[in-house]
């Protein structure tokens, strides 16, 4: 506790922020050890997602002193990457939690310092916005200030690298090792107000920059549709609201119907615990509302807007569509209207549902899955346009990410939104709803469901016990699984030189079940969780809803049925 307490004094000395430096000295001075321990037990480290966690003082939380010295290592890395600053801008925006604006200016203003350009987004922006500009603008990199869709009390810096897609290794390992020789933030050189115009260096992002995104969302639909569909549409308190109406007007959908209480951006998210539409409850005003106007559709963004949550009307009530469905339905869209004359190159990754490779291979598309994460599905996509492979056409993950065509080089909620419109709109020409075309996939591919389990352990003792399972389903797979034999075991642990690079090591077990699914066992990378995903196939009957309902419980069984096996 002597060592903590004394990096927790040099934290104090190093902090330029008076607020959590004498919050943290209070935390010091206090007999609450463990408030101290959470505050610098440990550093936020960064990886391929950046940095993400609770806003507080210390080494261990999202503060500014934290902030600055991500951004100094990340300007060293640019300074070395290009011999000096780089011909171009570093593009720059930020989310509406509290801390966002004050995060973005400091990252600008360190920067700045360091003699390299940034152009910002004047206001709160959604993430696939400043993915955008990064490509448009050729930018050497980009940064965004947003938690995305975790807890109200937590925020992150995101970065892109030079190709607009989220940085991979090497990259990520370059510049937490830059950030590791970075000293006492209240020594990184920091240009101050750079918002209000103190450096030439800083300036706004051309207003231009949105119509462009708007010119290619348009030119990605594979069969724009007009509409007055009563949509239902809630941002949970995000940024993506203004963006989602405008492109709805540019793209002729007029029957949007905004949740009023969650439309305008609120980094304190009255109305949700939790931001996330797949958290349980987090659409429930959503859902009251589309029930109440007899809406025709309901979509949703997560507060960063890359991400996309849709329910349907169905029997009376309202269905949420998984990730995977969602998946399966946008996917074959696209490829059921590709004019292109090169292959369409279809994405997801390895932990997402084998439906999309059963659609690709029946509409002659290329199919590749990849590690979780979205920063692997595009750079997959990008590698085979590169090898001469095809054209990327569409990218998925069962965790509501979603990228149609090439716009974005990261999942965009937005984007996904509008040819979501189009897809249900085209659907209600013919007399028919969403879940009538998702029937029509499990007729033609087979019925596919998902089911997921976690399995909570706190701590580092918490972690190794983890992994301990992972180890022993990779060790001792067990022979059967609820009366279905396990045919074939792929341990992602070993052999990532014979796979390709978006393919390569992760503590992930796959145990294939035959023609009728798999079973896949892995730790969360961001939580405290061992996450068991089981992907069943069955054929459907003439009530296809009964079916899914039928094999969903098995597919659930079969998940609590590993967590036992496990012992956790």
């Amino acid at each position: 506790m002597t060592d903590l307490i004394a990096a927790a004094r040099r934290w104090v000395g190093g902090d330029p922020d008076p607020v959590t430096r004498e919050a943290l000295q209070a935390i010091i001075s206090s007999p609450d050890l463990g408030e101290l321990e959470k505050a610098m037990g440990e550093p936020l480290t960064f990886g391929t997602a950046g940095i993400r966690g609770e806003v507080g003082p210390g080494s261990g939380r999202m503060n500014r002193a934290t902030v600055i010295r991500v951004t100094r290592g990340l300007a060293d890395h640019l300074l070395a990457k290009h011999g000096g600053p780089p011909e171009r801008a570093v593009a720059l925006g930020f989310d509406a939690r509290p801390d966002s604006r004050t995060f973005a200016e400091d990252t600008a203003g360190v920067l700045a310092a360091a003699g390299i350009g940034v152009r910002f987004f004047p206001d709160v922006t959604p993430t696939p916005l400043v993915a955008f500009a990064a490509k448009a603008l050729h930018a050497p990199a980009a940064v965004v200030i947003t938690a995305s869709h975790n807890p109200p009390a937590d925020n992150g810096y995101k970065v892109y690298d030079g190709n607009a897609a989220q940085i991979i290794p090497p990259t990520d390992i370059e510049i937490a090792e830059a950030i590791s020789m970075v000293g006492p933030a209240s020594a990184v050189g920091r240009v101050e107000g750079v918002f209000s115009g103190s450096s030439p260096l800083v300036t706004p992002m051309p207003e231009d920059v949105f119509d462009a995104y708007a010119r290619e969302v348009t030119e990605a639909r594979p069969n724009p549709q007009t509409s007055d569909l009563a949509v239902v549409y809630t941002p949970l308190h995000g940024v993506g609201g203004d963006s989602l109406l405008r492109m709805c007007l540019i793209a002729g959908h007029t029957g949007l119907i905004p949740v009023a209480e969650q439309s305008r951006p609120d980094g304190a998210f009255p109305t949700v615990k939790f931001p996330n539409p797949e958290e349980p409850g987090a659409l429930d005003m959503a859902l009251d509302l589309a029930r109440k106007v007899r809406a025709d559709l309901l979509i949703a963004n997560d507060p960063d807007a890359d991400r996309l949550a849709v329910a349907v009307p169905l029997q009376g009530d309202w269905r949420l569509l998984t990730g995977n469905e969602l998946g399966a339905l946008l996917g074959d869209y696209v490829l059921r209207y590709w004019k292109h004359p090169q292959p369409p190159i279809v994405v997801n990754s390895v932990v997402s549902s084998p439906m999309l490779g059963r659609i690709a291979a029946e509409r002659g598309a290329v199919h590749e899955a990849t590690l979780t994460g979205f920063k692997w599905i595009i750079n997959a996509g990008l590698a085979l346009e590169e090898k001469g492979e095809g054209r990327f056409a569409f990218g998925y993950e069962e965790a509501l990410g979603f990228s149609v065509g090439r716009t974005v080089r990261d999942k965009d909620g937005i984007g996904a939104a509008i040819v979501m419109a189009d897809l249900a709109a085209e659907e209600a020409r013919a007399g028919r709803g969403v879940m009538d075309r998702l029937h029509d996939l499990w007729d033609r591919v087979g019925l596919w469901v998902s089911a997921q389990q976690s399995i909570v352990r706190e701590g580092a003792e918490g972690r190794d016990e983890l992994l301990s399972a992972v180890d022993r389903v990779g060790s001792g797979p067990p022979d059967v699984i609820g009366g279905v034999e396990v045919t074939e075991v792929t341990d992602y642990r070993v052999g990532e030189e014979r796979r390709p690079v978006w393919l390569g090591r992760q503590d992930l077990i796959e145990l294939t079940l035959g023609s009728r699914g798999r079973v896949l066992v892995r730790p969360s990378g961001t939580e405290p969780k061992l996450k068991i995903y089981v992907d069943l196939s069955g054929e459907p009957d003439d009530d296809h809803e009964q079916a899914h309902r039928r094999l969903s419980e098995e597919a659930r069984s079969l998940a609590v049925e590993v967590g036992e096996w496990l012992g956790l």
